[in-house]
């Protein structure tokens, strides 16, 4: 072998060696000669060899398989390119068919259009009277169904109409209804108790003998937290009571607000209380007045009674009655006979006067009392209207509930003072008519008497 070749073969051998020393490939032994050097690069020759015919293989066999998924995916592409092909000529012939049916759709709800308008309107004014009707606390569910109607922007469904005209004809129907039902009641102290209400119509319910109100937030009756007093509470308690037949009631045709006007007028205790103390003195004289006049009044009328039985006893004279008294002065006792008929004539005078102040007692007080009454009354309205200008003057506003309820205390007093004023100016009347009568009678017997003395000594 010449020189340039072995350096050759040693130049390949170093070569290998170092590939042999980076491959990832461990082997036996290093060589030891060019022999083993060249055995074993043709081992590792063979292995690489049987390695890229295994991946050739596998590569092949992939290739294959991606081939047959190739053609598959093409069939399916395919497939789906002709189904894509069928649903767009649905879908344009659909299309043309919602288009025609839509023209259809338009064409016959015109009418529809105008009455969807009408339902609304109808329904939006149907749902303040479906909200403030009492009939809502004994059917609770129709408020929310008018209301989502009345909000709605859809074409209401058959049913919703049917279910709309049904809410409408029993409101109706109940507006002219008297019924019982149970129901919850809100009391004045919040609870809620389960009771009887009688309603009649959407005007007035009751409960318990007591009016209720609505309470549109809670669609419940509650007890009106004042109750009209008088007739009202009476016929509430009947109508409560009542079983079957007819009974007679109050019925406010404002649905409750005339009855809640009504129940918070104050009655006549409140509004003495809401005067002044001069509203006091007032009924405190006119008490006095009335007791002594009443009093006044029996004792004339039994005195008037045992003077007209005296009457008819004149010859009899009894101490228990005036004119007995005057007659038995100068009766049966000789020695008060006088000779001189003016003497005889001031007897008979003293006797009679004698008996006049218990018949004219008191109306001295009830004349004061006629007189006292509007005075009292004015100085009443006085100190009212200072009350008032002073609540003006403080509140920096002519507000006029301000100014009535100052106003209102003010003629409460001249009332008060008017209403004793008459009735004692009539009972001092007839009080003065009855004691005249009787002292008539006296005046009338007690010349008589003093007649027959003069007939007697003329005779003598």
């Amino acid at each position: 072998m010449s020189r340039p070749m072995s350096q050759k073969i040693r130049a390949s051998a170093v070569a290998l060696m170092l590939f042999a020393a980076a491959a990832p490939v461990a082997y036996a032994a290093a060589p030891g000669n060019l022999d083993e050097l060249l055995e074993q690069t043709r081992s590792q020759r063979d292995r690489e060899a049987a390695a890229n015919k295994e991946r050739e293989a596998k590569f092949l066999a992939e290739r294959d398989k991606q081939a047959a998924l190739l053609s598959q995916a093409k069939a399916e592409l395919s497939e789906l390119q002709n189904k894509q092909k069928s649903l767009s000529a649905a879908f344009d012939s659909n299309e043309k068919k919602l288009t025609e049916l839509q023209a259809q759709l338009d064409a016959k709800s015109g009418n529809m259009g105008e009455m969807f308008g009408v339902v609304r309107q109808v329904a939006n004014d149907f749902s303040s009277v479906v909200r403030n009707s009492m009939i809502s606390a004994q059917y609770p569910d129709r408020e929310e169904f008018v209301t989502k109607l009345a909000a709605t922007k859809a074409l209401p469904s058959i049913s919703d109409l049917e279910r709309f005209w049904f809410e409408l004809q029993r409101e109706m129907t109940e507006t002219g209804s008297v019924v019982r039902f149970k129901s919850k009641v809100v009391q004045p102290d919040g609870s809620s108790v389960d009771e009887s209400v009688s309603r009649i119509g959407s005007f007035t319910a009751v409960a318990d003998g007591k009016y209720l109100a609505y309470l549109p937030s809670e669609h419940k009756l509650a007890v009106m937290a004042r109750q009209p007093g008088g007739k009202f509470q009476s016929a509430a308690s009947d109508l409560t009571a009542a079983t079957s037949g007819y009974v007679g009631t109050e019925l406010d045709p404002t649905r409750g607000v005339l009855l809640t006007i009504y129940a918070q007028r104050p009655n006549w205790i409140e509004r003495i209380k809401h005067g002044e103390g001069v509203n006091y003195v007032i009924l405190l004289v006119g008490i006095i007045g009335a007791i002594l006049g009443v009093y006044q009044f029996f004792y004339l009328m039994g005195v008037r009674g045992k003077v007209k039985k005296q009457l008819t006893q004149i010859d009899r004279p009894t101490t228990d009655n005036p004119l007995g008294r005057v007659l038995a002065s100068f009766k049966g006792d000789g020695s008060r006979i006088e000779e001189d008929a003016e003497v005889v004539e001031l007897r008979i005078s003293e006797a009679v006067l004698r008996e006049v102040p218990p018949l004219e007692r008191f109306q001295a007080f009830l004349r004061l009392a006629v007189a006292a009454g509007p005075l009292l009354g004015l100085i009443g309205t006085v100190i009212g209207m200072i009350i008032t200008f002073q609540s003006i003057t403080e509140s920096g506003s002519s507000d006029p509930k301000l100014m009535a309820a100052g106003i209102s205390a003010a003629m409460i007093a001249t009332v008060l003072g008017l209403g004793i004023a008459i009735p004692l100016l009539f009972a001092n009347a007839w009080l003065t008519s009855l004691s005249k009568q009787i002292i008539q009678i006296l005046d009338e017997q007690s010349t008589g008497l003093l007649a027959e003395r003069l007939e007697g000594k003329t005779g003598a």
